[in-house]
């Protein structure tokens, strides 16, 4: 347990970032759970939109310290390929 104020308010700031980062990861897999279900349906235009809809969402969380950059990248260029291959 934290004994010092300051590794009090550092166990305070953690949930609170923790409680943040938990949305924002939620929102950004609801994202990516709608590009998926559009890939599964076999609609080409549906994906592409839910892609180009998901696509800032997910580098948001790459700026914010979500995900590495690497991570989301390699996510994108998976489901940017998913999507053209749909033709």
């Amino acid at each position: 347990m934290a004994n010092s104020p300051q590794a009090k308010k550092r166990a305070r700031h953690n949930e609170a970032r923790f409680a943040v980062n938990k949305a924002r990861r939620s929102r950004i897999r609801t994202y990516l759970r709608k590009v998926e279900e559009a890939i599964a349906s076999g609609d080409k235009d549906a994906a592409a939109s839910a892609l180009k809809e998901c696509q800032p969402e997910v580098m948001r969380g790459v700026t914010k310290g979500v995900f590495h950059k690497n991570t989301a990248a390699r996510k994108m260029s998976r489901l940017a390929s998913r999507v053209k291959a749909l033709g």
